[in-house]
């Protein structure tokens, strides 16, 4: 028995099978054709949660399974270097109207560079970008002030911040109101507690969570794959795993400004208009850096990213 011209959203992606929701609210167990794979995606993973696609469904014997044929065009997706294989790429989820990026002062730390990586990664695929300062119910006076100076300084570029606590609840409410209706995703490192704000959010979905390693202060893997997830008060959202680092891909050296928004506003004024910022006379944007008005901590990683440096951070090259 074969059902043809089924359309689709995919929940789970694990690599060779996608969990998929009909549009009659049937979930299906999907597998895409082999050349399927040579169709010019270069990514390790053709299919990604929030993808909406067409998909047949084959019946042999007791067995039911889809046949992925066809994605739609994507509004957006959000990319990130594929972990084995250094010039791949892995598409974490698609068709995303919200990020939110989990920040942890520590217990793990989160650095501004990977910070900065995420959000140039959103504003290239633009998606609105989030920063969740999470777990600052643990922390002393002196971190207290850490978060607000952090978060002011992104505050001033544009963007939402918001200082959270799954275990207090501690502002979930402001959280819950950006993520309905909307498909959302929680990103950051393994241990900044998504799956534990997941279920702060939406309690029924009692997502696996486990404790911080000691030994390294990161996360244990406890998401393995990216799944989405209907919420009760509307909308869909993707636990993704956790990542270690965030590597910028496909995006241009003269275009890296524009997704910095501070810098884009100041581009008009530099003497080139192809200027890169380095050494260049009249340079707008190393003039407000002089004059204090562009942090040190995003040139540095504007620089960083320029360069295709990793994401740890070089103290001799970009020390003031």
């Amino acid at each position: 028995m074969q059902l043809c011209g089924m359309k689709g959203l995919v929940y789970k992606s694990t690599g060779s099978w996608y969990s998929v929701k009909a549009e009659n609210g049937t979930f299906y167990d999907c597998r895409i054709k082999g050349k399927f794979r040579m169709s010019g995606i270069k990514s390790t993973n053709p299919v990604a949660v929030g993808d909406h696609v067409d998909f047949d469904i084959e019946k042999k014997g007791d067995e039911t399974v889809g046949v992925i044929k066809h994605i739609d065009e994507r509004d957006n997706y959000i990319i990130r270097k594929s972990v084995n294989l250094s010039k791949q790429t892995h598409i974490i989820a698609a068709n995303i109207d919200v990020a939110f990026l989990l920040i942890t002062l520590n217990n793990p730390p989160t650095f501004t560079t990977f910070i900065d990586r995420f959000l140039v990664t959103a504003e290239a695929y633009h998606i609105k970008a989030v920063l969740l300062f999470n777990k600052i119910d643990t922390y002393n006076e002196d971190e207290l002030l850490e978060i607000k100076f952090l978060a002011a300084l992104y505050r001033k570029i544009g963007y939402d911040c918001i200082g959270i606590s799954a275990i207090t609840g501690k502002n979930i409410d402001k959280v819950k109101a950006l993520m309905q209706d909307k498909v959302t995703m929680f990103s950051g490192h393994s241990g900044v507690g998504k799956s534990t704000l997941i279920n702060t959010i939406e309690p029924g979905l009692s997502l696996k969570t486990s404790k911080i390693s000691n030994q390294h202060l990161q996360g244990q893997h406890t998401t393995t794959f990216a799944e989405m997830f209907d919420l009760s008060f509307g909308g869909q959202i993707i636990d993704t795993p956790g990542i270690k680092g965030f590597g910028v891909v496909e995006i241009d050296k003269e275009e890296l400004g524009a997704y910095f928004p501070e810098f884009f506003k100041l581009k008009e004024n530099c003497k080139f208009n192809n200027c890169l910022h380095l050494e260049e006379p009249h340079c707008a944007i190393k003039n407000a850096l002089e004059e204090e008005e562009i942090s040190w901590t995003r040139y540095k990683s504007y620089l960083q990213i320029l360069e295709g440096e990793d994401e740890h951070f070089r103290k001799d090259i970009y020390e003031k």
